[in-house]
């Protein structure tokens, strides 16, 4: 109400013009104004935004007289004032960036560097920015000026996320004008075939519209190295190329190294970038390193690929990549358990009875042969997803919200979990056979090409897991994952124990379930909660009831894909959705033992494409008193 008499009064003095003036420049000749013309009350009840009485006392005060002050100031000043102003939103830490406001700013010519808190409060006496709701907080950051250089840029995550992840960012404003992208793959081409791969990449998988002037300024940024890893010619390229875009764009010196390549060629390109003087960031600049799972395929390998890309980057340069954080939902988890007060207190031993972890694939292998063959789906699924998922569901609360703080809580859990002591029992592995699958008929693994018709490389994993300590003694975390299963879907389910009395007859509640709020990472980010309800009627009975949140539903915004947020914090050095070499390793030492113990035991169980994996893993939660759920 408050707000809807401010904008009168505002319109009734016919000051549209000296408001933004006002915010823009500080407005010392129209603040001057409104003193002489007795306005003191009005200026204060602007800066409270709206209170009742701003609307009187502006037009008590002869808002005429303000307006016309306002006008008679100096416009030239004032107009690019006011566009850059436009431009910039304040965070907590002095970044500025708003996406309306960049569109904005661009239409107005004004200049996108970012401004520290005090340099835009110089500009007028507590500037607040007119296009925000004190209370809206959603500020997204631009990254200064800076490059990403992608190795492997030929391969399907460059094509389908990586490159497309850069546009969207570029598009939403949050990308400097002068940021570049440099390719480096065993390719014969130009600058313009690489810029061409770009563009098609960007038409068939951007989630953002394609604008052609984003997409141009984009292009004059894109350079590409032809050569293989061994070649030192092509890094002396590479370097030169480095070397030019901070002189025409501008880049400062600050670059991303982008090792879109299996892991067994990260030490040959680490290695490179270090003899070439790439990796050691000029005087006031930045590098950083960012590699791409898996981390190795056991212990051992995850040691020494750390300590191979820690001799050229230091631990807090290197930045892994887990698409999984990025998702927004899984960023939900930490906000759905801290900000909120109502869970925490079942958060526990006492409430909870047990939790599922679930990442079910509906698709096979397609042309993985070669990579999956030699990983399976534990290593790929388990060891990084499904274990970051459990430590971010089991974990206390951090003390801040950063890096450091993350880590150390997500670390007490990983090193809290606690193996199966029979694990032949409590675990099952699969290979996905001949079957149905969205209508039409499936070959199974051991006949997809590539594949040894002897491999016991498994295409499910299911495993029972828990963390010993105060929180969660005795309550089990069942982990899945698995290809070619009944339908595509990503989520965690807390499932709490019955209430332990039930004044009602056994009749009124046999079709009760158990509570459980399910947190739905993938397709439809959301999260339900279910309980039971009474069924309308004359009689008692008592049924399963869903309350349902939505992202698509809740917010006008789409959800940005998880490579452009993880891009965007690389850029901006921000490490809090990335694992580090500790969880890394620590979540192999709980894998390992369990990948011995198959080793040694048998064949993976055989299961129909289609369905939900082996008879063996509905077995193993049997005997437990429990049930797989059916997402």
């Amino acid at each position: 109400m408050g707000t809807k008499k401010t904008a009168g009064a505002k319109k009734a003095a016919g000051a549209t013009k000296a408001v933004g003036a006002t915010k823009a420049v500080g407005a010392k000749k129209a603040t001057g104004a409104a003193k002489t013309a007795g306005a003191r009350k009005t200026a204060g009840a602007a800066k409270t935004a709206g209170a009742t009485k701003a609307s009187g006392a502006a037009k008590a005060a002869g808002a005429k007289k303000t307006a016309s002050a306002a006008k008679t100031a100096d416009a030239k000043k004032a107009a690019p004032s006011r566009a850059k102003a436009g431009a910039v939103a304040v965070t907590a830490d002095g970044s500025v960036s708003d996406t309306a406001a960049v569109a904005a700013a661009d239409a107005a010519g004004a200049d996108l560097a970012p401004q520290s808190l005090a340099e835009v409060l110089e500009q007028g006496d507590g500037w607040v920015n007119p296009l925000r709701d004190p209370q809206d907080r959603r500020l997204p950051k631009i990254a200064g000026p800076s490059g990403l250089v992608i190795f492997g840029v030929t391969g399907d995550l460059s094509r389908k996320k990586l490159m497309p992840a850069v546009y969207d960012l570029a598009n939403r404003g949050l990308l400097p004008p002068g940021f570049s992208l440099v390719g480096f793959a065993r390719r014969d081409w130009e600058d313009e075939d690489f810029a061409q791969i770009v563009h098609d990449s960007v038409r068939d998988h951007a989630r953002t519209e394609f604008r052609e002037e984003v997409w141009q300024q984009l292009a004059e940024g894109m350079r590409f190295i032809p050569g293989d890893f061994d070649d030192d010619q092509a890094f002396d390229q590479l370097r030169a190329a480095v070397d030019e875009l901070d002189k025409s764009r501008g880049t400062s010196g600050n670059y991303a190294f982008y090792l879109s390549v299996p892991p067994k060629f990260f030490p040959k390109v680490v290695k490179q970038l270090k003899k070439h003087g790439l990796a050691e960031a000029p005087a006031g600049s930045w590098r950083r390193g960012v590699i791409e799972k898996p981390f190795g395929r056991d212990l051992k390998s995850a040691r020494e690929l750390n300590r191979v890309v820690h001799e050229v980057f230091d631990p807090e340069q290197v930045f892994r990549i887990d698409h999984y954080l990025g998702k927004e939902t899984v960023q939900n988890i930490l906000a759905l358990r801290f900000a909120n007060q109502m869970y925490e207190p079942i958060w526990n031993r006492s409430y909870v009875d047990h939790v599922q972890i679930t990442m079910a694939e509906d698709i096979g292998i397609g042309g993985r042969a070669g990579y999956y063959d030699g990983i399976g789906s534990a290593r790929d699924v388990i060891q990084n997803h499904l274990l970051q998922l459990m430590a971010l569901t089991a974990m206390e609360e951090p003390i801040a919200f950063d890096a450091d703080s993350l880590l150390t809580e997500k670390l007490k859990v990983l090193k809290s979990v606690k193996l199966p002591e029979n694990l032949g029992e409590h675990t099952v592995r699969g290979q996905y056979a001949t079957g149905w699958q969205g209508g039409e008929k499936v070959r199974g693994y051991l006949d997809e090409d590539g594949i040894d018709p002897g491999s016991t490389t498994d295409t499910y994993a299911a495993v029972k897991l828990e963390v010993d300590n105060r929180r969660w003694a005795g309550v089990p975390f069942y982990l899945r994952t698995g290809k070619r299963l009944g339908r595509r879907v990503t989520e965690i389910a807390v499932v709490f124990q019955r209430a332990p009395h039930s004044p009602f007859d056994s009749t009124a509640t046999e079709e009760l379930g158990a509570n459980a709020i399910v947190i739905r990472v993938q397709p439809d980010e959301g999260m339900t909660v279910r309980f039971g309800s009474k069924v309308p009627g004359t009689s008692m009975e008592i049924r399963d009831v869903s309350m349902d949140f939505a992202y698509g539903e809740s917010f006008t915004e789409s959800s940005p894909e998880a490579y452009e947020r993880l891009i965007l914090d690389v850029l901006l050095g921000d490490a809090n959705l990335f694992p580090r070499h500790q969880e890394v390793e620590e979540s192999w030492k709980i894998l390992d033992p369990i990948e011995g113990y198959w080793d040694t035991h048998g064949k993976p169980a055989q299961y129909a494409s289609g369905t939900w994996g082996p008879g063996e893993a509905d077995e193993m939660l049997a005997r437990d008193g429990r049930s797989w759920r059916r997402p």
